[in-house]
């Protein structure tokens, strides 16, 4: 598995001490705010459960990211299959941190060497991802890492009930267009 890195990042296997604050991650209301209901401590570490399985069979997955300079964990970035209910199929960019490190460039700078490692270690031909459509923050760094939205894509989750969960957008990126 490889261990991805940025000048300010690690991107890196889960171990037992990031357990804790992802439960605290998802047991906060405006981290979770465009994801749907608070996990329990229980479903946080089933979360990572399955994350570090997905790994094993993959080789791609969802990658805890900490601070280089301090080893804090901060939350997660990766790749993941598309589930099969949605309406398309492909591999989905996504990330998560912890509120404490918005606003530093964090997500843009894990995505971008997520995006790097799906279209030049795994040869992905398109990496996709998919937020509700009120989540302008996640929408933006689509856009700052190159992706573009059609709204002919945009679908109703299937999974949720109507309400602002419902509606979600996608961004798409193929691997000839990147600069």
């Amino acid at each position: 598995m490889a261990e991805l890195s940025t000048d300010r990042l690690v991107l890196r296997r889960w171990r037992d001490s990031d357990l804790e604050p992802w439960a605290a991650m998802n047991a906060d209301p405006e981290v979770r705010e465009h994801l749907g209901d608070l996990l329990t401590r229980e479903q946080s570490d089933a979360s990572v459960a399955r994350f570090q399985a997905e790994f094993d069979r993959r080789g791609y997955g969802w990658w805890a990211v900490e601070v280089r300079a301090t080893g804090v964990f901060v939350g997660f970035a990766g790749l993941d299959e598309v589930d099969d209910d949605m309406p398309f199929a492909g591999v989905e960019i996504g990330w998560r941190l912890a509120r404490s490190a918005w606003g530093h460039g964090y997500a843009t700078e894990a995505a971008l060497t997520v995006l790097a490692h799906g279209f030049d270690t795994l040869e992905l031909p398109e990496i996709l991802a998919v937020t509700t459509a009120a989540n302008l923050r996640s929408q933006a760094v689509m856009r700052r890492i190159g992706m573009t939205r059609d709204p002919a894509d945009d679908f109703d989750d299937p999974a949720e009930p109507e309400g602002p969960l419902r509606l979600n957008v996608v961004y798409r990126i193929a691997r000839s267009a990147r600069g």
